[in-house]
C-alpha cells in the first residue's frame, strides 16, 4: 500500500530512536549528544541527526552546555516541556483540585474550588471553573490544554456512562453528565477511579516502581483498592473492581443494600468513623474535634507515637480490622506488593504498617510485602497528571515528526 510503512524500514526506526532518545531525556534531564548515543547505541553522526529531527519538530531545545570537565563544552538537549500542556482534576465532596503540567511532567499551574453544599446542577461549572482556575495559574488558556483526566470516588459505567459506587457525590449522577462536558470542554477528556490514579502514580513515581502485580489500598474518608495485574489496571466489567469499602469481612455486621448505604462491612470494620468507636471501646480519653477524618487522623496519630496503653491498644484494632480485608484481597489475587495509602494509613505511619504486616502474616497464606505509599503529596492529583501525560506523550511524540 502506498505510503504505508513496515516495521524495520529507515522511518519506523528512525520514529523508535526518537521515541528511546525523547523518553531518556524525560527521565534523565538534559543529556548531550554524545551521552544520548551511548545510552541509544547510535553513533555521533545518527544522533546528531535525531537531535536535529526533534529539535525541527518542536520537540526538543538547546539547553546549555556542560561545564567542568576537560575537553571543549558539550551542548545539552532537553525535551521541549512546551510542547504540550495536560490537566488533572481530583474531586470530592468538600473540593475540586485541578493541576496543569507541561510534557515534561512540571506542575505549572493549580488551583483548588471549595464545594460543600453546591447545588447538583452547578457541577459542570464546577469543573470548568476549577480547569481555569488552573489554568490562569499556569499562565495558560484553556485551549492550550492538550487533555484532562478526571479523578472521583467510583467509576463511570461503561454501558450507561453513569457514575456508580458513590452516592455521596451529588450531582454526578447524572445519565447526560459526560454529554455536558464534552460539550463544555474543547479538548480529550478521561475519567478515572481516584483509588486508580493514586495507584498509577506509585507505579510511575513511587512505592510500586518496577513492580508488576500490587495492590493499592486507600484509607481517607473511604476505603478503596486499586488491583494492578500484570502491569495493568483491573477494573472490572462495570468499572468496580476494588470498591473494597463493600467487602464484607468477619468482624463487622453483615450491610444490605450497600450502594444505598454506600458502605460495606470492610468500610464499618476499618473505614475513619470506626476510630471513634474503638476510641470509646478501649477507653480513650480527651477525643480530638473536628471533621470525622481529622478526628480518625489524630486518634490514629496518637496510637503511633504511644508503645502502650489504649491509644496503643486502638491503634492495634485498626491494624487488625485492616489486615482482615486485606487477607481476602491477598487470598483472590496473591499480589507481590500491597501499598498503604491515603490520609489515615500516612497518620498511622510505619507504627501502623508494621502492624497490618504482623497481622496479615497470621490471616493470609501468602504474605506480600508492605510499604507506605511515598507519592504522599497530592497522589490522586499526581496520577491524574501521569495518567494524562502518558497519553499525550505518545500523541505528541508520534505526530509531530
Amino acid at each position: 500500500m502506498a505510503g504505508s510503512t513496515t516495521p524495520g524500514t529507515p522511518r519506523v526506526l528512525r520514529a523508535m530512536n526518537d521515541r528511546a532518545a525523547l523518553d531518556l531525556l524525560l527521565e534523565h534531564g538534559p543529556l548531550s549528544r554524545t551521552r544520548i548515543g551511548k545510552l541509544t547505541g547510535l553513533s555521533k553522526p545518527t544522533a546528531s541527526q535525531l537531535l536535529a529531527r526533534l529539535e525541527a519538530a518542536g520537540l526538543v531545545v538547546a539547553t546549555g552546555t556542560t561545564a567542568g570537565r576537560p575537553g571543549p563544552n558539550a551542548q545539552l538537549y532537553a525535551v521541549n516541556a512546551t510542547a504540550a500542556y495536560v490537566a488533572g482534576l481530583d474531586v470530592t465532596p468538600q473540593r475540586i483540585r485541578a493541576a496543569v503540567a507541561d510534557v515534561a511532567g512540571s506542575v505549572v499551574g493549580e488551583f483548588e474550588l471549595a464545594t460543600p453544599g453546591r447545588r447538583a446542577e452547578s457541577v459542570v461549572r464546577q469543573v470548568t471553573d476549577a480547569l481555569d482556575g488552573a489554568v490562569k495559574a499556569a499562565g495558560l488558556a484553556r485551549a492550550d490544554v492538550h487533555r484532562v483526566v478526571i479523578g472521583t470516588p467510583g467509576a463511570f459505567d461503561p454501558g450507561t456512562g453513569r457514575l456508580r459506587y458513590a452516592s455521596h457525590l451529588p450531582g454526578w449522577h447524572s445519565p447526560t453528565l459526560l454529554d455536558e462536558l464534552a460539550a463544555a470542554l474543547p479538548m480529550p477528556v478521561e475519567y478515572e477511579n481516584d483509588v486508580n490514579l493514586a495507584a498509577i502514580a506509585e507505579q510511575r513515581l513511587g512505592a510500586a516502581r518496577g513492580h508488576e502485580d500490587f495492590v493499592l489500598l486507600w484509607n481517607e474518608g473511604g476505603l478503596g483498592a486499586a488491583l494492578v495485574i500484570g502491569g495493568r489496571l483491573h477494573r472490572g466489567f462495570t468499572g468496580g473492581a476494588g470498591e473494597v469499602g463493600f467487602l464484607p469481612v468477619p468482624g463487622a455486621p453483615l450491610v444490605r443494600h450497600v450502594t444505598k448505604a454506600n458502605s460495606g462491612g470492610f468500610q464499618e470494620l476499618a473505614g475513619g468513623h470506626a476510630l471513634p468507636r474503638l476510641a470509646h471501646q478501649f477507653g480513650v480519653s480527651d477525643i480530638p474535634g473536628g471533621s470525622p477524618n481529622e478526628v480518625a487522623a489524630a486518634l490514629i496519630t496518637r496510637g503511633a507515637e504511644a508503645e502502650r496503653g489504649p491509644d496503643r491498644q486502638l491503634l492495634q484494632a485498626f491494624a487488625t480490622g485492616l489486615a482482615t480485608g486485606l487477607a481476602s484481597l491477598v487470598a483472590v489475587l496473591d499480589p507481590e506488593l500491597v501499598v498503604l495509602s491515603g490520609g489515615l494509613i500516612a497518620a498511622g505511619g510505619e507504627p501502623l504498617r508494621e502492624l497490618v504486616q504482623a497481622e496479615l502474616g497470621e490471616l493470609a497464606a501468602s504474605r506480600p510485602r508492605l510499604v507506605i505509599g511515598e507519592v504522599d503529596r497530592l497522589p490522586v492529583l499526581r496520577g491524574a497528571l501521569e495518567a494524562a501525560l502518558a497519553t499525550t506523550r505518545d500523541e505528541v511524540f508520534d505526530t509531530a515528526r
